[in-house]
C-alpha cells in the first residue's frame, strides 16, 4: 500500500464508493478507508441460514432507458451488470389507511386514475398533487438533466414549504392526505418539519419506474470497488481512521487507527459530519460549525424483523406494503417488503418488517457491545417482534403459520453496522423551519476536506450520488464531470 494519494476517503458507504469510482475514472490516485471489514454501509446485506437479507437499499427508481438514475448507473458502468426485477406497475408500493389499501401506479396518468377510483370528486387535486411532484424534480438539474450549466441542485423555495402543509393546502380530504403523504417512511417524514422538496424527489424517482435488485443491493458494491480497483485505487478495509491530519494550508491526510499516515492532496468523508468533527482539530473549522453540525436532528431509526419462510408457502408480493393503525400516517407506521432472488418470482424465501423506532427506546444498552447487552435487551427485542408479527399477521392472514425463523435488529444495530448516528436511517432530520441550518454542503472551510454521503445534499440512492458528483466536481471540476455524464 502506497503511504501518499490524490485523494483518501473516509468511509465506503455508497458516497465513498461513488467518489472513488468517479475520481479514480479521472486518473486520480484514490484510497477508500472503511472501518468494517466489509465495504459497503448501508448497503452491505447478510445471510442467515441460506437466505439474504439487505440493510438499507431495498429499491430503486427511475431505471427505465433515458430515465436519472439509469443515466447516472451508466456511467458508472453498473447498468449492464446488475439484475432488477420490476416492481408491479399497477401499484409498486400499496398504502394500507384505515382498513383500505390503495396502489400508487406507475406514471401520472396512471396513478391518478387508480387513485381517483378511491376519490372520484378529488381527480384534479390528485392530478396536479403528480404535475406539482415532477415540476419539483424537473427544476433539479443533476437529477433530470436538464439545465444542467447550473448543477447545484437544491430548490430552496421548496425547501421551505412542508410536504404535510402542501397536501392539506391541495385537498381538504383528509384521508386522502394521508394516503398521499404514504411514503414517508422513505424519508423518515416530520409533518411539521420535512420539506415538500424532498418528498417531490422521492414521488417522481419511484413514480416513473420501480424495481428490486435480483440477489441483493450488495451487488452494486462489489461492482464499484472492482472497477475503482480495476482503475488502480485501493480499499482499506477493517481499519478505522483516528483523525484527519492538517497543516497551516488544509488537509494532509488521515491517521488510522494502528498510527499509520495516509498522505492525501484532498481527503473526503464519508461519514456522518458529526463524527468526522471528532476527528478533526484546525483553526480552520470553527467551534461554531462543529457545534451546529453536532446539533441536528437525526431522522428516526427502525426496528426490523427479518423472516426466513418455509420453501414454497409464501406467494410473492411485487410491491411494497406500507401499513398505518393510527388515523394519521406521521404516527406511526409499518413497511412490509419481500426480498427478490429472482426473475418471475412465485414465492418467497425471505423478506423484511419494518417500524420505526427512536433512539431513546434502547438508549439504556447505548454503550453495551453487540452480543453482550444482556437479558433484558434481548427480552425487548422478543417482545417488539412478536407484537409486530402479530400485526403482519393481521394484514396478511395465515402469514406466521409459514415464518420457519426470524432475527431481529435495533437503532444499536444499524449505529453499530452501518455508522449511522442513533441508528438514524436518514441521517439528519431536513427542516423547513430552519432550512439554513438543517443543511450540510459538500465544501468546507479547509479548500481540500470534502463531505459526501447521505446527510450532504440529500438521502436516498439518488441524492447520495449526485451529492457525490458536486463533490468530486470541486476536485476536477464540475463542467468537465457533468459533460462526462452526459456523454456516456
Amino acid at each position: 500500500m502506497s503511504s501518499k494519494y490524490d485523494v483518501v476517503i473516509i468511509g465506503s458507504g455508497l458516497g465513498g464508493l461513488v467518489c472513488g469510482y468517479i475520481l479514480a475514472k479521472n486518473g486520480l490516485k484514490v484510497a477508500i478507508v472503511e472501518k468494517h471489514d466489509i465495504p459497503g454501509g448501508c448497503l452491505q446485506t447478510f445471510l442467515r441460514k441460506g437466505v439474504k437479507f439487505e440493510t438499507g437499499m431495498h429499491y430503486i427508481g427511475s431505471m427505465d432507458e433515458g430515465q436519472s438514475l439509469q443515466r447516472f448507473f451508466k456511467y458508472l458502468s453498473l447498468t449492464d451488470k446488475i439484475e432488477l426485477s420490476r416492481l408491479d406497475e399497477a401499484g409498486y408500493d400499496v398504502v394500507s389507511y384505515l382498513g383500505d389499501r390503495y396502489a400508487y401506479a406507475n406514471g401520472h396518468e396512471a396513478f391518478t386514475d387508480i387513485l381517483s377510483r378511491h376519490f372520484p370528486k378529488e381527480r384534479n387535486s390528485i392530478g396536479l398533487y403528480m404535475r406539482r411532484m415532477e415540476a419539483i424534480a424537473e427544476r433539479s438539474p443533476l437529477y433530470s438533466f436538464k439545465n444542467m450549466e447550473n448543477p447545484y441542485w437544491m430548490d430552496s423555495s421548496n425547501m421551505q414549504i412542508g410536504v404535510a402543509e402542501y397536501i392539506r393546502s391541495l385537498t381538504d380530504d383528509v384521508k386522502l392526505q394521508n394516503v398521499l403523504a404514504g411514503i414517508m417512511p422513505l424519508y423518515g417524514g416530520v409533518a411539521d418539519k420535512t420539506p415538500l422538496y424532498y418528498h417531490a424527489l422521492i414521488t417522481d424517482f419511484y413514480n416513473k419506474s420501480a424495481f428490486r435488485f435480483v440477489g441483493g443491493s450488495d451487488i452494486i458494491v462489489h461492482l464499484l470497488c472492482d472497477s475503482i480497483r480495476e482503475m488502480g485505487g485501493e480499499i482499506i478495509t477493517g481499519m478505522p481512521v483516528n483523525k484527519v491530519n492538517f497543516d497551516h494550508n488544509g488537509a494532509t491526510g488521515v491517521t488510522l487507527l494502528n498510527n499509520e499516515i495516509i498522505e492525501a492532496s484532498h481527503v473526503i468523508s464519508d461519514i456522518h459530519p458529526a463524527l468526522l468533527m471528532d476527528m478533526v482539530d484546525t483553526p480552520m473549522i470553527r467551534k461554531a460549525y462543529k457545534k451546529r453540525i453536532r446539533s441536528i436532528k437525526q431522522t428516526l431509526s427502525n426496528f426490523t424483523v427479518y423472516i426466513k419462510f418455509r420453501e414454497d408457502k409464501v406467494p410473492y408480493l411485487n410491491y411494497n406494503y406500507y401499513h398505518y393503525p393510527g388515523k394519521s400516517v406521521w404516527d406511526g407506521h409499518f413497511f412490509y417488503m419481500h426480498m427478490c432472488d429472482r426473475q418471475n418470482q412465485k414465492f418467497v424465501k425471505s423478506a423484511v418488517l419494518f417500524e420505526s423506532m427512536g433512539w431513546e427506546e434502547v438508549a439504556p444498552w447505548k454503550n453495551l457491545p453487540p452480543g453482550e447487552r444482556g437479558a433484558e435487551y434481548e427480552d425487548f427485542k422478543a417482545r417488539k417482534a412478536q407484537q409486530m408479527l402479530l400485526n403482519l399477521e393481521k394484514q396478511f392472514p395465515g402469514t406466521i403459520s409459514h415464518i420457519e425463523d426470524f432475527w431481529t435488529s435495533t437503532p444499536l444495530t444499524y449505529r453499530d453496522y452501518t455508522g449511522t448516528l442513533e441508528g438514524s436511517m436518514y441521517g439528519i432530520l431536513r427542516d423547513k423551519n430552519a432550512p439554513t441550518e438543517s443543511f450540510i454542503s459538500h465544501l468546507t472551510k479547509v479548500p481540500n476536506l470534502f463531505l459526501a454521503g447521505q446527510n450532504i445534499n440529500a438521502h436516498g440512492i439518488m441524492g447520495v450520488i449526485i451529492g457525490s458528483v458536486l463533490t468530486c466536481g470541486a476536485i476536477t471540476g464540475i463542467d468537465n464531470l457533468i459533460k462526462q455524464i452526459k456523454n456516456v
